[in-house]
């Protein structure tokens, strides 16, 4: 089965180059059709993975109900509307209610949603409802800063604007120094690279 679809892909980007006037029969452009649909599987695997099985594979009982933050999550996607890269980092925290998790599992779930065809903001907003439905913390708060490379490379052309989206549940959206608290934290200059 995925073989057959890595083949159909590879045959799509055969006809993308012919039609872009390439051969790809020339030695440069022999495989691109097979790297292609390599990257491509793996840009877009986060169609293929649960995100609250996997936040559900670390949930821990604790005490703890403090805020729980993992800041500068790089991430990397494509947008939905032109197949082109998105860069960012996101900051994704938490309040807990009698479970925490896992804090590998955090950046994991942005990845699912970040390899998948994307908008910003629907990316913000799944990593959020994602965390929130499977923790059921007090309050969720999710920012993403990002570049788009379709603003970038094309269109407009503006190669130094980013974009910025947040997706707040619960205290951070009900509590104004829990919010404050969060974008304090996330806009600190605290070295990411200890």
């Amino acid at each position: 089965m995925k073989e057959n679809k890595t083949k159909k892909i590879e045959e799509a980007v055969t006809s993308i180059l012919e039609n872009l006037g390439e051969d790809p029969e020339r030695e440069g452009l022999l495989k691109t059709p097979h790297r292609v649909a390599k990257a491509l599987e793996f840009l877009t695997e986060g169609y293929h993975k649960d995100p609250k099985a996997i936040l559900e594979k670390a949930l821990f009982t604790s005490s703890n109900d403090e805020m729980v933050l993992v800041r500068d999550i790089e991430f990397y996607s494509l947008c939905e509307h032109h197949m082109l890269p998105i860069i960012g980092r996101a900051h994704v925290a938490y309040i807990p209610d009698g479970k925490v998790v896992g804090l590998s599992k955090i950046p994991r779930v942005v990845n699912v949603f970040a390899r998948r065809l994307q908008i910003q903001e629907q990316l913000t907003e799944q990593i959020a409802d994602a965390i929130s439905e499977t923790i059921h913390p007090k309050g969720v708060a999710v920012v993403i800063h990002a570049r788009h490379m379709c603003m970038e490379m094309r269109g407009v052309e503006k190669i130094n604007s980013t974009t910025v989206t947040s997706a707040l549940r619960g205290l951070f959206k009900k509590d104004i120094r829990t919010r404050n608290e969060f974008y304090d934290l996330i806009n600190a200059n605290i070295p990411s690279n200890f």
